[in-house]
């Protein structure tokens, strides 16, 4: 089911997370000490703080995206590594509340561009190098999915017990 929100027609669950999904972070981190922020696992995955700076940083690429959606004809995009990303170590060196102070500031810019997107542009067409084919809609699904996942990595990082 669709609902129309402002001059553009998403799905109806995706605004609202857009809007919301962010917040779970302050209760994320609430009680976390920065020794949970910044220990990484065993295996050397991610600590909590570079997941959370990864949702900051993928913010920048994915409002990249989204314009180049809207104005070109299927833009195909490499899949985003961080490894790769040459902005990537600033991010991963910041302190948390630079990085919740920097999202604070990207979230509501790129709420302002989904929400700039007419309602013939959804169907827009972004190439993606794993996933093929997708409409600027699933673009968009693509997008808090997989800021959901760092936000549950974040979590679990810091609950778990060393």
């Amino acid at each position: 089911m669709a609902t129309t929100l402002g001059s553009s027609t998403f799905d109806e669950s995706q605004l609202p997370r857009l809007t919301t999904q962010l917040a779970s972070l302050k209760l994320i981190l609430a009680d976390a000490s920065l020794i949970a922020i910044d220990r990484r696992p065993p295996s050397g995955k991610w600590s909590a703080r570079e997941n959370i700076a990864h949702v900051g940083r993928y913010h920048e690429i994915f409002l990249v995206r989204v314009r180049r959606i809207v104005t070109e004809l299927a833009p195909t995009f490499q899949r985003y590594r961080a490894e790769e990303d040459p902005d990537w170590p600033a991010w991963a060196s910041l302190p948390v509340e630079e990085i919740e102070r920097r999202l604070a500031a990207l979230r509501p810019a790129l709420i302002h561009e989904i929400k700039a997107i007419r309602p013939g542009d959804l169907s827009r067409i972004g190439v993606h190098s794993l996933f093929g084919r997708m409409s600027l809609n699933l673009w968009v699904e693509f997008f808090l999915v997989h800021e959901a996942h760092h936000l549950y990595i974040a979590l679990q990082r810091i609950r778990e017990q060393s």
